[in-house]
């Protein structure tokens, strides 16, 4: 890698990564934005990175999935896992399979930057506790994480309608995408 901080961006909000890139542009860093877990994947295949700002909801992906695939591409890459709905469960997950921290959206850059020298800077607190739909959307984000990703399983699990985790899956995800 070249002293040039280069950086990847996953998140499935085109307007977020965008943002986000020209702020780190502004700043001497240069970022690539993937989409999608392939765009990911493709994107470190082809190039060397130096952080990653990693969102835990690709469009339906676990970016828990996602983490350890990253990591053995590029054993070096420093994650920083970023999240609209945190939870001890999901940030000890994180943790465990190799980020380097575990922030909640929103965040200004200063917090991002400093987010990848944990140790370095307090931990970011939220104002307020989590809605009860924010609870329900992190337990139903760790059991389908415990189940790799299986929806069918994961939804016997939850005792719920395979049908019905689906509706909620796809109704975050256009949620968090308006």
């Amino acid at each position: 890698m070249n002293g040039q901080p280069t950086w990847l961006l996953i998140d499935d909000d085109e307007a977020f990564v965008q943002v986000l890139q020209r702020s780190l542009k502004r700043q001497n860093i240069e970022a690539k934005c993937a989409l999608t877990r392939m765009e990911a994947i493709a994107a470190l295949e082809s190039q060397a990175f130096h952080r990653c700002v990693l969102d835990l909801n690709l469009a339906g992906d676990s970016g828990l999935q996602l983490l350890p695939e990253l990591l053995a591409l590029q054993p070096e890459l420093e994650v920083l896992v970023l999240t609209g709905y945190g939870s001890i469960a999901t940030a000890v997950e994180a943790m465990r399979r190799g980020a380097v921290n575990y922030l909640c959206k929103p965040v200004t850059l200063s917090q991002l930057t400093a987010g990848f020298s944990p140790l370095d800077s307090p931990p970011a607190t939220r104002e307020e506790p989590p809605s009860v739909e924010e609870m329900e959307w992190e337990h139903i984000q760790r059991v389908l994480n415990e189940h790799d990703g299986n929806v069918s399983s994961t939804a016997r699990a939850l005792n719920m309608h395979r049908r019905t985790l689906q509706r909620k899956l796809q109704k975050h995800s256009r949620w968090r995408n308006q």
